[in-house]
């Protein structure tokens, strides 16, 4: 059985923050909904709220407004699925342990997710693109970074050597 790692500070502070961000993200997502309930509801009204003046041009930027919404609804439970899995390897951590079969599982899991929330993220880009004009632009900064494509590749390389780590271990301790 493997001891018991004294808790840094760090490891410590990551436990509180990912457990403050996990409510933060669930809080996030479910104002997002409110929002787009509202916009279904009282659509002019939220729309003139968001500062878009309701007139023949823009329905197509209602739509695609809501259907940012949709996708911000949408990336709370993926965002979920990676904060929690974080959350549970960071645990392993603080028990001693991390090597484990089941954060090479998290790791691959986070890996999906994030993938997903950039092709999300690709969505909201295209939406933008769609829906804006020079009468009625919206601007959400979609820029291209490499960065997050970057992290995807690493957490899936990462999730396969915690596996190979893991096999390897267990073949060891089993010849021991």
């Amino acid at each position: 059985m493997p001891q018991v790692l004294s808790r840094p500070n760090t490891l410590a502070l990551s436990r509180r923050a990912l457990r403050l961000l996990i409510a933060l993200n669930l809080l996030l997502g479910f104002l997002i909904l409110a929002l787009l309930v509202a916009s279904l509801v009282a659509g002019d009204w939220v729309m003139r709220a968001l500062g878009v003046p309701s007139n023949e041009g823009s329905a197509a930027l209602f739509i695609g407004m809501r259907l940012i919404m949709l996708v911000g609804v949408v990336s709370a439970p993926v965002t979920h699925i990676a904060l929690t899995r974080l959350l549970a390897i960071v645990l392993t951590v603080n028990q001693g342990d991390p090597f484990v079969a089941q954060n090479a599982t998290r790791l691959q899991q986070i890996a999906w997710a994030v993938l997903a929330l950039e092709l999300l993220r690709l969505g909201v880009g295209l939406v933008e693109a769609l829906v804006s004009s020079p009468a009625m632009p919206l601007d959400l900064d979609g820029s291209f970074s490499p960065t997050p494509w970057l992290a995807v590749l690493l957490l899936f390389v990462l999730a396969r050597v915690f596996d190979h780590g893991t096999r390897l271990r267990e073949d060891l301790e089993g010849t021991v």
